[in-house]
């Protein structure tokens, strides 16, 4: 752990109690809105010295401490792409205080493009598992031998039951699925997504796989859920942006928030 993540954590303690996170969780596009279900205090991104920008519109770049549904926990309104600044790493600091304030479970969250004509733009998926296909990795540069993270089981198998019985709750439909890491900020091809499909993947985005290695490399148990924003190119019709994903993730983040409310106690 960063000496730097033991000051920041410390200086957050400060602010929001000393009392330990249980869990923390990370939003991606357009679900920034999440944390104001948080009962607690708001901390900005541009106040806690090396925490990213979060540059990118439709993250809410600030992270709350405090109590959802009887759980504390740590949210975090933005992440740090690795387009953004060509990093790996970037969420790596956020990612250590995390694990220095005490929690042992960290839930990403993100918008994403079906590969699956079953699961469309409005739908939810939980990660089983993800297929880097950038080839990326945010622990380049680790000098310790902790860098030979093993990635098996990444996406906890007892935590994606949870999920899924919090989904059956809540009376919301929850899929499963492989995610595929795309670098960006370009949208991929027809191509690519073809190949993507073909090695194995249900749904492919531009976050959570380096937060998720990172995770493992912390001893976090990890979990993660997808908002399909979009069908990937040439699955249909619609017309793929930034714009647009910011505009349909409202549909999948009521599904999400209520499973999550429905989780957060069984975790």
């Amino acid at each position: 752990m960063s000496r730097n993540a033991e000051i920041l954590a410390e200086k957050i303690r400060e602010i929001a109690g000393p009392a330990p996170v249980r869990i923390g969780l990370i939003l991606g596009s357009g679900l920034g809105h999440l944390a104001g279900a948080v009962e607690g205090v708001a901390i900005p991104y541009d106040e806690l010295d090396g925490f990213p920008h979060a540059g990118v519109s439709g993250h809410n770049p600030q992270l709350v401490i405090g109590q959802l549904e009887g759980v504390r926990v740590a949210v975090f309104g933005g992440r740090a792409h690795y387009y953004e600044s060509g990093r790996g790493d970037a969420m790596r600091l956020p990612l250590e205080v995390l694990k220095e304030l005490g929690a042992d479970t960290m839930i990403a969250t993100n918008a994403a493009g079906s590969m699956v004509p079953e699961m469309p733009t409005g739908e939810i998926m939980a990660l089983s598992d993800h297929i880097n296909f950038s080839g990326l990795n945010p622990l380049i540069g680790e000098q310790t031998d902790a860098r030979f993270v093993p990635m098996k089981d990444c996406y906890d198998p007892a935590l994606r039951d949870i999920l899924h019985a919090a989904a059956v709750k809540a009376e919301v439909n929850l899929h499963e699925g492989v995610y595929a890491w795309y670098s960006g900020p370009s949208f991929e091809t027809v191509a690519e997504i073809k190949a993507i499909r073909t090695l194995g993947a249900d749904a492919v985005g531009m976050s959570t796989v380096p937060e998720v290695i990172l995770g493992r490399f912390l001893g976090l148990r990890c979990g993660a859920i997808s908002t399909i924003t979009n069908m990937a190119a040439g699955m249909s019709d619609e017309s793929i942006s930034h714009t647009h994903t910011k505009a349909m993730a409202p549909l999948g983040a009521a599904k999400l928030e209520k499973v999550l409310r429905a989780a957060l106690p069984h975790i």
